[in-house]
């Protein structure tokens, strides 16, 4: 899926991600606002975990997200 799609329809997409990443909270989700970067550096700050490591997981999801997510 091209992350511009995502980006530009975040409000739907909001949920999945929560779905996802379920200490993101919405005021995280309101910050990260469609940007990658910014979603990355979330799941960092919230799991703990290495910019690799939310790198990969952002990509796996990415991956996954489907046109049927899009209303």
């Amino acid at each position: 899926m091209n992350w511009d799609r995502i980006e530009g329809n975040w409000l739907q997409i909001k949920g999945k991600v929560r779905e996802q990443w379920g200490k993101l909270t919405d005021d995280d989700l309101d910050v990260v606002n469609g940007r990658r970067e910014q979603l990355t550096g979330k799941i960092q700050e919230r799991y703990g975990v290495a910019k690799d490591q939310a790198e990969k997981e952002v990509n796996e999801w990415e991956r996954r997200v489907d046109d049927r997510w899009f209303n």
